[in-house]
C-alpha cells in the first residue's frame, strides 16, 4: 500500500469511526453571532458569560463572538451600525432604535423588571410617592426611567414637576445615595444588592416588577433581546439557535446560583454572593422566552404605553418582534 492510499484509507476509517455527521461538524465551523456585551457588572455581559463558559453557544450549533463595549451609548451604537448581531437592551429603546431606521427585530425575552428598584434610608419615605419635593437620583435618559415615569404618571406623579431629579447612571445614583446627597436613588441589580450589603439602612420602596403587575395586570419585560435583520437574512437560524441557548442560560441559573455565582465572581468581578443573593431574592429574574409566543402581547403593550406617556411619537410596525 503506498504512502497516499494509506493516508486515504486512515481518513475513511476515521470518518467511518466518527460517523458522518460528526465528521462533517469537525470539518465545517460553527456559524458565528456577534454579542454586544458591557464592562459593566449587568446583565448583558453575566449572561453571555455564563453561555460562554458552559458552552451553551457552541451546544446550539453556534459560537458566541463577545464584543465588549465600555458605556451604554457604544454597546447600542455598536448594533446601530452592525458591529454585532444581537444584544439585550430595553424594549422602549429598542422601539425608538426602530422608528429611526434601525433593521432590528425583538427574538425574545431577558430580565423581568424585578431587577430595577429604588432604594432610600429615610425611614419617613414608605412608598414611591413619598417621594414628592424630595431630591432623586435616576438616569434620565434609560430605559428604566421611561419605565419608572409611566408608572408614575399612571399614578398622577410627574417627575419632573413633583420632585428634584438628578440625572445619574446606575454607578453614580449609587454614589449620591451613599454621600446622602439625594434622598432615594433608582437603581438595577447586582448592583441594588451590592449597596443594601454596603448599608443595611437601605430599603427598597419601589420594585418594578410589582408596580408594573399594579398597572398592567401582567408582568413586564425590562431588558429584551434583539437581533439585527440582516444576520437573520444571512443566518435564518440565527433566532431560534440563540433563544435555545438563553433558555439554557435561564435553567442553569435557576438550578445551579452558586455556578452562575461563581462565573459573575471570575468574568465581572462581583464580589462572592452578590449575585446568588440577587437571583434567590427573584429580584435578579431571569427569563429568555420566544417573543413570538405568548410574550408577544406584552411586549407590545410596553410600545403602546411608551406612546402613551410621550416618550415615542408612534407604535413601531408589527415586523420589529420576530416571527419565524
Amino acid at each position: 500500500m503506498t504512502r497516499l492510499s494509506r493516508r486515504a484509507f486512515t481518513l475513511g476509517t476515521a470518518a467511518t469511526l466518527l460517523g458522518t455527521s460528526t465528521w462533517r461538524s469537525l470539518a465545517q465551523p460553527l456559524p458565528k453571532i456577534r454579542v454586544g456585551s458591557l464592562t459593566l457588572p449587568v446583565f448583558a455581559p453575566i449572561i453571555v458569560n455564563i453561555m460562554k463558559a458552559r458552552s451553551f453557544d457552541t451546544n446550539n450549533g453556534f459560537e458566541a463572538d463577545v464584543q465588549v463595549y465600555p458605556s451604554f451609548a457604544a454597546y447600542y451604537a455598536g448594533f446601530a451600525t452592525g458591529e454585532v448581531d444581537t444584544l439585550i437592551g430595553g424594549p422602549t429603546y429598542f422601539q425608538k432604535l426602530r422608528l429611526e431606521g434601525v433593521p432590528l427585530k425583538i427574538i425574545a425575552t431577558g430580565a423581568t423588571l424585578a431587577d430595577l428598584v429604588v432604594l432610600t434610608r429615610d425611614p419617613a419615605i414608605k412608598t414611591f410617592a413619598d417621594l414628592k419635593g424630595k431630591q432623586f437620583a435616576a438616569d434620565m435618559g434609560s430605559g428604566q426611567f421611561q419605565i419608572l415615569s409611566i408608572y408614575a404618571k399612571s399614578n398622577n406623579i410627574e417627575l419632573a414637576k413633583d420632585m428634584t431629579l438628578v440625572n445619574a447612571n446606575f454607578a453614580v445614583a449609587r454614589a449620591q445615595l451613599a454621600a446622602k446627597r439625594v434622598d432615594a436613588a433608582m437603581v438595577i441589580e447586582p448592583i441594588a444588592t451590592m449597596m443594601m450589603k454596603e448599608d443595611p439602612e437601605l430599603r427598597i420602596i419601589f420594585n418594578a416588577n410589582d408596580a408594573w403587575k399594579e398597572l398592567t395586570g401582567n408582568s413586564g419585560w425590562e431588558l429584551v433581546y434583539a437581533m439585527r435583520e440582516d444576520t437573520i437574512t444571512k443566518l435564518p437560524d440565527a433566532p431560534k439557535k440563540f433563544v435555545a441557548a438563553l433558555q439554557d442560560v435561564t435553567r442553569y441559573l435557576r438550578s445551579d446560583p452558586d455556578g452562575a455565582d461563581r462565573i459573575a465572581v471570575e468574568t465581572v468581578k462581583l464580589p462572592a454572593g452578590i449575585l446568588k443573593e440577587a437571583v434567590l431574592a427573584k429580584r435578579w429574574d431571569f427569563d429568555a422566552r420566544p417573543a413570538w409566543g405568548e410574550e408577544r402581547k406584552g411586549i407590545w403593550d410596553t410600545f403602546e404605553r411608551a406612546v402613551t406617556a410621550g416618550f415615542h411619537p408612534r407604535l413601531p410596525d408589527e415586523a420589529i418582534i420576530y416571527a419565524p
